[in-house]
C-alpha cells in the first residue's frame, strides 16, 4: 500500500517545490516508485501534460525527478491569475471557472472531491506520494474550506513535515510561531521539521535547531545547506530566473520585459544555462537596454492587458529603436500575438470587446477565441534541419502575409511568422530552446556558440540535489514518519 508525507512551509518561497523534487529523486534512487502531488498551485507558468491538460510547471519538474510523465492528477487545482483579484481555475487539467478571490473561497469545498480523486489515482501506482503544500498553514484565516495545506492533510490522512527558510532570518520564530498559532489538531499533524537554505557552517545553528525541537516537541530532519546549483533547474517563478548562477558576460544579450501576467517562461531556462548568453529580465520602470542582441517577448496570461502595460512602460518605443538598430525580436505565444498588427477580442474574453492595435512588427492579425489549444508537439526547424519538441497552450489564432514565412514545421503544418528580413519572428510553440540542435542553430544566427546537453544537465542537477538531501537530512526518519494512505472507503 502506498505511503504519503506532506511538505508544508512556514511561508511562500521557503523552497517547498525544490524540497519535493529533491526528495522525490532521492527516494526514487532508493528503488521506490515515487509520485509528486500538489493539491492547489497558483502559477501562470504551466506545463502541458501527456493526458491533455495543464499543471504547474513545478509539478512537471517533480514528475521528471520521479521518472514519470507529467499528469493532470499531480496538480488537480491550478489557479492562473488574470487580474490582481481574479484567476482562472483549472481542475484536473481543464478550465473550470474564472472567479474572484472571495468567490473562490466558496468554491473550495467542492474542489476537495477532485483533489482527493487525483490523490488516490496517483497513489495506486506509487510506493510513496510526496505532497507539497501552498503558502503556509499559519494563514489560519484561510483554514475553513482549505484544500492546500492542513485541510487536505486532514481529509487525506497525511502526516506533515514543516519547513522553515533560514535565509530570510527568523527561522526559529517561523517554526515555533507556526506551531503556536495552529489549532491543536493541525499542530498534531506535524511530525517533524527541517530548516532550509542555510549558508555557511550548519553546525553554527545547532543550538537554534535544538531550541526548535525542545519548544515544538517535533524531531528535526536536519539543516539543509544552500544548494548552489538550484539555478540549473527550471524556474518556477519569474523571480527565480535571477537566482545566482555564474557571472556571465555573454556575447549575446537576451532581454525579456517582465510583463505583469507573464506566463510559460520556461523557454528562458535553457538560454539562462548557456555560458555565451546573458539573460536580463527588465522590470517595470526601466528601459529595454540598447545593447540587446535579442528582445524576447514571452507568453502572457492576458495578452491585451500586458500589451497595454508594455506600452505604458514605453517599451514599444524601445523595441522599435532596437529593430531600427538591426536587433532581433522573438515573440512566443502571447508575445507573438503582441507583435502583430491587430488583436481582435470579439467576445470580450480578456475584457472589453473590440479590436486593438498590436505593435505592428509582424504582418499578422490575431483573433482570440474561447477554445484553448493544449497540445504537445514535434517540430522541425527547416533552416537547420533540427528536430525539436514543445507544447502549445493558448487562446486564439493568428494569420497574415508574414505567416507565409513560417519558420517551423509543427506536426506537419507550417507554424509561426517572420518579417521579410527575418529579424522579427513569432510562433505559438513553447519549449523549443530545450532542443540542443535548435538552440545551437538559433544562437549561431545571433553570433554565439552553444553548449549541448541542457536536458542532461537538468537530470544531473536533480541527482546532485538528491545526494545533497541524502547527506544533510534524515531520510530514514522521513520514511518512518510517512503513513499508509487510508483507503477511500475508510475516509
Amino acid at each position: 500500500m502506498a505511503r504519503a508525507i506532506m511538505i508544508q512551509g512556514t511561508g511562500s518561497n521557503v523552497g517547498k517545490s525544490m524540497l519535493v523534487a529533491g526528495l522525490a529523486r532521492a527516494f526514487r534512487r532508493r528503488g521506490l516508485r515515487v509520485a509528486p502531488f500538489k493539491p492547489q498551485n497558483m502559477s501562470n507558468n504551466a506545463a502541458v501534460t501527456a493526458d491533455g491538460g495543464e499543471i504547474g510547471r513545478a509539478q512537471a519538474l517533480q514528475a521528471l525527478a520521479c521518472g514519470l510523465p507529467a499528469s493532470v492528477h499531480m496538480n488537480p487545482v491550478l489557479l492562473k491569475p488574470e487580474t490582481d483579484t481574479g484567476a482562472q481555475i483549472i481542475v484536473q487539467g481543464q478550465r473550470f471557472a474564472t472567479a474572484r478571490a472571495r468567490d473562490y473561497a466558496k468554491l473550495k469545498p467542492q474542489l476537495m472531491v477532485p483533489v482527493l480523486d487525483s490523490f488516490h489515482r496517483l497513489a495506486r501506482g506509487a510506493d510513496l506520494v510526496i505532497v507539497e503544500g501552498a503558502g503556509s498553514p499559519a494563514e489560519i484565516n484561510l483554514r475553513r474550506g482549505d484544500i492546500a495545506n492542513m485541510g487536505f492533510a486532514e481529509a487525506a490522512g497525511v502526516p506533515v513535515v514543516l519547513a522553515g527558510d533560514i535565509d530570510r532570518g527568523g527561522v526559529i520564530a517561523q517554526l515555533i510561531g507556526t506551531a503556536e498559532i495552529l489549532p491543536p489538531a493541525d499542530r498534531a499533524r506535524i511530525k517533524a521539521f527541517l530548516v532550509n537554505k542555510f549558508r555557511g557552517d550548519p553546525s553554527l545553528f545547532d543550538e537554534g535547531f535544538a531550541a526548535i525541537a525542545a519548544r515544538s516537541g517535533w524531531p528535526g530532519l536536519g539543516t539543509l545547506p544552500w544548494f548552489a546549483d538550484a539555478w540549473k533547474l527550471p524556474a518556477e517563478d519569474i523571480m527565480d530566473l535571477d537566482r545566482a548562477g555564474p557571472a556571465r558576460d555573454g556575447r549575446v544579450k537576451v532581454v525579456v520585459p517582465r510583463l505583469p501576467r507573464i506566463a510559460n517562461f520556461d523557454d528562458l531556462d535553457p538560454l539562462t544555462a548557456e555560458p555565451g548568453v546573458t539573460v536580463e529580465i527588465v522590470p517595470p520602470g526601466r528601459a529595454l537596454p540598447g545593447d540587446a542582441t535579442l528582445v524576447l517577448l514571452p507568453g502572457s496570461k492576458s495578452t491585451l492587458s500586458d500589451l497595454e502595460a508594455f506600452r505604458a512602460q514605453g517599451w514599444d518605443i524601445d523595441l522599435a529603436a532596437h529593430i531600427r538598430r538591426g536587433g532581433h525580436v522573438l515573440g512566443l505565444c502571447g508575445g507573438y500575438q503582441m507583435l502583430g498588427r491587430t488583436i481582435a477580442d470579439p467576445e470580450g474574453i480578456e475584457g472589453r470587446q473590440g479590436r486593438q492595435p498590436g505593435l505592428g512588427h509582424l504582418d499578422v492579425s490575431t483573433e482570440l477565441t474561447r477554445e484553448k489549444r493544449l497540445s504537445l508537439g514535434q517540430a522541425v526547424h527547416p533552416a537547420s534541419g533540427a528536430a525539436l519538441s514543445g507544447y502549445e497552450i493558448h487562446l486564439g489564432r493568428s494569420d497574415g502575409p508574414d505567416c507565409a514565412r513560417a519558420w517551423l514545421d509543427l506536426d506537419g503544418r507550417p507554424e509561426g511568422a517572420a518579417s521579410p528580413d527575418g529579424r522579427v519572428r513569432g510562433c505559438y510553440l513553447h519549449g523549443l530552446f530545450g532542443s540542443d540542435a535548435f538552440r545551437a542553430a538559433y544562437l549561431a544566427e545571433l553570433g554565439a556558440p552553444s553548449t549541448p546537453g541542457y536536458e542532461a544537465q537538468v537530470e544531473q542537477t536533480l541527482d546532485a540535489l538528491a545526494q545533497h538531501m541524502e547527506t544533510h537530512l534524515d531520510l530514514d526518519l522521513l520514511w518512518d514518519l510517512s503513513e499508509e494512505i487510508p483507503a477511500r472507503d475508510q475516509m
